[in-house]
């Protein structure tokens, strides 16, 4: 079962699925390249046509010219007869199979050198494929040692750069896996074989495969549903995006005078490595909450389940309050916000849409949804009381105005109001608004942990919801998680550290991002700066709706919310008492109007239990428009 409400990242991802309960396209995605099969239709596929574009042509032209270079060898000519197959195979593999036989041994060859070269196998039943032809001065040890030499020196090297070449770019497109498991089957394994042990033939020559140990048979080079593909429970698109991370961090201190890069591209660097490292985060903490009881996964989560928004944004406040600058607390403030609308509007009509698709309704736990809607109508009511506070009892000050009528009496015309609360001497925002800060924050963690045992401990049966249409009736297995508590704690705070530090190179190169773009800081951090963290959620929201699961799709979007009211907001709160910075719980009337709009919106939308893609649709543009009113407000005051 999910970890349900506070807890944003869910059991069923950190926990390794029965192998008989999988699809057959998943069990295929895992298979090794060995399996030959009936006949399968023509191989002519727009995929495998790609792969002759992208690696056939000229893979087979490199293994054309190390064949020669064998053959000139002399000593080497066995290996340029191999290369010389191999390169006929790369050109199109597709519809072929190679495989390691065993060869007659040294006494065989021979006799069968002595007798001719019409003397038949004794393994195969047939005549002796021309390689295999026994070569009788090179039986001798030595000869067969020169000529691995001059293949390990000369050949094997520049056919495994290629190889390797061909395995990282296919992989790193994800669809071409096939061809990274290929060239990777080859540079290990069939390069290494003596070459007389190496045969390559074409399945439509016979229906029965040759005798000995099938190496490769390849039917397609793309299959599109190698996005589900995980590699120690971690999804491929996970492991890919790593070697960003290391990327922006070396260039990110390194190269700390912009000589190689901009500014403006080492702060896209380090927003996309948010993403990587967000996953790596949540995985760690479904391992460890899945590994523990309630009290441990509800201190975690706590403590951990916030710490990718809330490292960027203590980070901005840092660097804004060294500055002087009150713009970056501003952009905080709009992160804040877009977080919230984003996954109170966008998230879940998305998942609507999508899995509105393929189910013409679908129904989910309204219970459930109706405590996240509760939680979030006091968290939002919490969060903006101080705000409205201030609305109430402080002083309009505006900072100019211009009389349109010319007449002492008549009308003015005023820009760059606002609501001053450090009027004689601050004495309404010191007496009265920040100690309804301080009481605020208190109360909404407070009111998240009673919702945590509300929902995983006294009302948990609420939440009993079908997790998947794949898990079928009477399938009871013990789940078997992907990482041990130890392995999980380590990249927990090894992601966390790395965390740290693209933080901290994103809010060191966002300056010029906000001096010099014509676009509101507003949308800035209503778009790029919230929701960008938040992506892997979207990606599991979208499989859940899929799966006809879209309770679970609307639970994470309810818990990335509520934790930022509940959660982030309190911390932040909590930080600037330690660390005086430029951040007061006080936010725009734009920030309030969106904030409490978007969930009286979805708190009816979701009245019914039931929704279809309409509904999603209404949702998404709903958040939309939203986005541009933000696009075309001015810029907040002190940027």
């Amino acid at each position: 079962n999910p970890l349900q409400f506070g807890f944003k990242k869910w059991k069923s991802h950190v926990t390794a699925r029965p192998w008989e309960d999988r699809s057959e396209i998943v069990k295929e995605l895992y298979s090794d390249l060995n399996v030959i099969r009936g006949s399968g239709g023509s191989t002519v596929t727009c995929g495998n046509v790609l792969y002759l574009l992208l690696f056939g042509w000229w893979l087979s032209l490199l293994y054309v010219l190390v064949a020669a270079v064998m053959f000139v060898t002399i000593v080497g000519a066995p290996y340029g007869r191999l290369c010389w197959d191999l390169a006929r195979y790369f050109l199109w593999p597709f519809g072929k199979v190679i495989q390691k036989v065993e060869v007659p041994k040294s006494r065989q060859v021979l006799g069968a050198c002595e007798a001719g070269a019409g003397e038949s196998s004794a393994l195969l039943g047939g005549p002796v494929p021309r390689r295999w032809r026994p070569q009788c001065w090179a039986d001798s040890g030595y000869w067969q040692r020169a000529g691995a030499v001059a293949w390990l020196c000369l050949g094997y090297p520049v056919l495994a750069l290629a190889h390797g070449l061909v395995c990282v770019t296919a992989w790193l497109l994800v669809i071409l896996i096939p061809v990274a498991k290929l060239s990777a089957r080859v540079a290990t394994r069939v390069l290494l074989l003596p070459p007389e042990q190496v045969l390559v033939r074409r399945l439509r020559m016979t229906e029965v495969p040759l005798e000995g140990e099938v190496i490769l048979c390849c039917y397609r080079a793309v299959n599109p549903y190698y996005y589900k593909y995980a590699v120690d429970g971690i999804n491929v698109f996970a492991v890919n995006l790593l070697p960003l991370v290391l990327v922006t961090l070396v260039l990110g201190y390194v190269d700390s005078h912009n000589r190689l890069i901009s500014s403006p591209v080492k702060f896209t660097l380090a927003l996309l490595s948010i993403m990587p490292l967000s996953y790596y985060i949540g995985m760690a903490i479904a391992s460890i909450s899945a590994q523990s009881n309630f009290a441990v996964g509800a201190v975690v989560n706590a403590t951990f389940g916030s710490i990718t928004e809330l490292t960027f944004y203590i980070t901005a406040l840092i660097k804004g309050s060294r500055e002087g600058n009150r713009c970056y607390a501003e952009i905080v403030k709009s992160a804040l916000t877009g977080t919230l609308v984003g996954c109170v509007l966008f998230v879940p009509g998305l998942c609507m849409v999508i899995g509105g698709i393929r189910h013409q309704e679908q129904r989910f736990n309204s219970r459930s949804a109706g405590v996240s809607s509760a939680l979030l109508f006091l968290s939002v009511g919490g969060v903006f009381a101080p705000t409205l506070f201030s609305k109430v009892y402080g002083k309009l000050v505006c900072g100019e105005c211009h009389n349109v009528s010319q007449n002492p009496l008549g009308h003015y015309l005023c820009h760059n109001c606002h609501f001053d609360l450090m009027g004689n001497n601050g004495s309404l925002y010191y007496s009265h608004v920040q100690p309804l800060v301080y009481t605020v924050s208190l109360l909404l963690p407070a009111a998240y942990l009673i919702g945590l045992f509300f929902t995983l401990k006294t009302h948990s049966h609420i939440y009993d919801i079908h997790i998947s249409d794949c898990h079928m009736p009477g399938h009871h297995h013990s789940a078997v998680v992907h990482w041990s508590r130890w392995r999980a704690l380590v990249i927990l705070l090894l992601s966390t550290l790395c965390m740290s530090a693209c933080a901290d190179l994103a809010t060191e190169h966002i300056s010029p991002i906000l001096t010099n773009s014509t676009i509101s800081q507003y949308f800035i951090g209503v778009t790029v700066l919230a929701m960008v963290p938040e992506l892997p959620e979207i990606v599991n929201g979208i499989q859940f709706a899929l799966q006809n699961n879209l309770s679970l799709s609307i639970e994470i979007g309810n818990c990335i919310a509520v934790q930022v009211c509940m959660l982030q907001i309190p911390i932040l709160v909590l930080f600037t008492i330690f660390y005086p910075t430029n951040f007061t719980l006080v936010f725009s009337d734009l920030h309030v109007y969106a904030s409490m709009f978007s969930v009286v919106l979805m708190n009816y939308i979701f009245m019914d239990g039931k929704c279809d893609y309409f509904q999603g649709t209404v949702l998404v543009m709903v958040y939309f428009i939203l986005l541009a009113v933000y696009f075309f407000a001015p810029s907040p005051s002190g940027c």
